[in-house]
């Protein structure tokens, strides 16, 4: 908002770097963030920011260092949102890895300069440093804690961890339990019978985690995803049904927090509001 009052105020055109976003990283946060951005930029033209022409002063860029963005999910979902913020002229680059951050943009390690006025760093997790201070339990390399299968930590039965906290190892594969919402929702309901059967001195199930697919909205020109089920196996969708499943999606996760009572009355308070308030806080 800063850049665009000060855009928007100043006697001369914006300058050609002024109002470009430099995103590092282009999973789910990177790419929904880009969307919002450039959906952002044309609500605020309504709002007198008239001399700013989204199309010619503001340019998105998103780095990924990976091949391809959206590197967890499927490819030819990362196919399709890639599309879609063609369309909308956001600039992706892949294969870029960023090794230095200034204030006047980044760098990438083949010695290319993006310059940025506003920059976001969304690549990657890592979990709390306190987490690798305490004594008598094993970290990795981004602070998590090392879980068995039965999301008992590896050093100490009695303590156990679960969600973006915890490394959780995959029958079969190299690679850790992904952190993301749905891992941990079924860790969590895992958990809850292990520590029932725990007290009984009863043996405990190991935690196999299954996808049951991805969504992610491009604010609101589209949604894409893929949904896994045993029958249907992994089924692509986009457009209007994508979107619909999303806010289903999001309906479902408050229930599950705050019961079926409050989420249907957050559901009517969010209609109301919607009907009465901008489509955008400007402070």
């Amino acid at each position: 908002m800063r850049n665009y009052i000060r855009a928007q105020t100043q006697p001369e055109q914006p300058a050609p770097n002024q109002m470009q976003v430099v995103i590092v990283g282009a999973g789910a946060t990177g790419v929904e963030l880009a969307a919002e951005m450039h959906n952002m930029a044309h609500q605020l033209v309504a709002y007198g920011f008239d001399r700013i022409v989204p199309e010619r002063d503001l340019k998105i860029v998103i780095i990924e260092a990976t091949d391809r963005i959206l590197p967890a999910l499927p490819k030819r979902l990362s196919e399709a949102a890639q599309n879609e913020l063609h369309k909308l002229g956001v600039e992706v680059h892949a294969r870029r890895r960023v090794t230095r951050v200034i204030a006047d943009g980044v760098q990438t390690q083949d010695g290319q300069f993006f310059h940025a006025a506003l920059k976001v760093w969304a690549a990657g997790i890592k979990a709390p440093e306190f987490l690798h201070q305490l004594a008598g339990l094993e970290t990795n390399r981004i602070n998590q804690l090392v879980v068995r299968p039965t999301l008992q930590t590896t050093y100490d039965d009695d303590i156990f961890a679960i969600g973006d906290c915890a490394a959780c190892p995959q029958p079969g594969k190299d690679i850790p339990v992904p952190p993301t919402a749905q891992a941990a929702h079924q860790q969590a309901a895992l958990l809850v019978r292990s520590i029932a059967r725990r007290f009984h001195g009863k043996p405990l199930p190991a935690f196999i985690y299954r996808d049951r697919g991805s969504l992610i909205s491009l604010s609101h020109y589209t949604t894409v995803g893929s949904l896994m089920g045993n029958l249907t196996g992994d089924v692509m969708i986009e457009g209007r049904f994508a979107r619909l499943t999303y806010r289903l999606l999001y309906r479902l996760h408050q229930r599950a927090l705050h019961g079926t009572l409050p989420m249907l009355l957050l559901m009517l308070s969010d209609f109301l509001q919607h009907r009465a308030h901008p489509r955008m806080k400007l402070h």
